[in-house]
């Protein structure tokens, strides 16, 4: 038996971010390490320059009971000539500098509606963690600033032998007493390569590991 700290991540809207690109947008089917770090960090009021290798250090696993469903969305978006983007310090700057001479274009967004996650992380520091993120330092968001959690996270420290037995402790919000973990997404040497290990916040650089997603049994399908 070991101590697991657990906690539930559900929203109207998620968006569990991939490799963006300018004119589209995608959202993964869970979050990714670093997304998990990055909203353990929010809790706890680490700014993106700050430090999170203590949060690093940490063994996450994520729970898929629902991964939602597929949402686009349209963005129409105001650009500017490279030449006139050159000279000023900020967009606004090369907006007003490039007036008359602005292009639009229209991006894609994607979202996952209504999903729901547990997440168990094994490691340092789990009670100070839990209170963060029950009363955390800044607002939590499953992706992107439009995507508010729709319940607290309901975090707490439990014993289990494992991460799958320490989710099944889990409480989840009332709409969603029937949900049933569905899969375990663990880091795997021998599983599939995703690019979700921050290793420079500021400059939005990830590095690749590897995961394996596990079917859990009696789960729904």
């Amino acid at each position: 038996m070991q101590p697991f700290l657990i906690f539930g991540l559900t929203a109207g809207l998620g968006a569990m971010g991939e490799l963006a690109g300018h004119e589209r947008r995608g959202a993964l089917l869970w979050p990714g390490r670093s997304a998990v770090i990055g909203l353990m960090g929010a809790a706890l009021g680490i700014r993106r320059e700050g430090d999170f290798s203590a949060l690093e250090a940490l063994e996450v696993s994520v729970g898929l009971y629902d991964s939602g469903a597929p949402l686009r969305d349209y963005h129409t978006i105001e650009t500017v000539p490279s030449a006139a983007a050159k000279a000023p310090n900020s967009r606004p700057e090369a907006l007003q500098a490039a007036r008359g001479r602005t292009n639009t274009t229209i991006t894609l967004r994607d979202y996952r509606t209504g999903p729901l996650f547990g997440v168990a992380v094994a490691g340092e520091g789990l009670d100070a963690l839990a209170a963060a993120l029950n009363a955390p330092a800044f607002t939590l968001y499953l992706g992107r600033k439009s995507c508010p959690l729709a319940a607290p996270p309901g975090a707490r420290v439990v014993q289990a032998e494992g991460h799958e037995a320490a989710l099944a402790q889990l409480i989840l919000p009332p709409w969603r007493k029937g949900a049933r973990l569905v899969s375990l997404i663990v880091e795997d040497a021998a599983g599939e390569v995703v690019h979700d290990r921050a290793i420079d916040r500021a400059r939005w650089h990830f590095a690749p590991r590897r995961v394996a997603v596990r079917p859990v049994a009696g789960g729904a399908t």
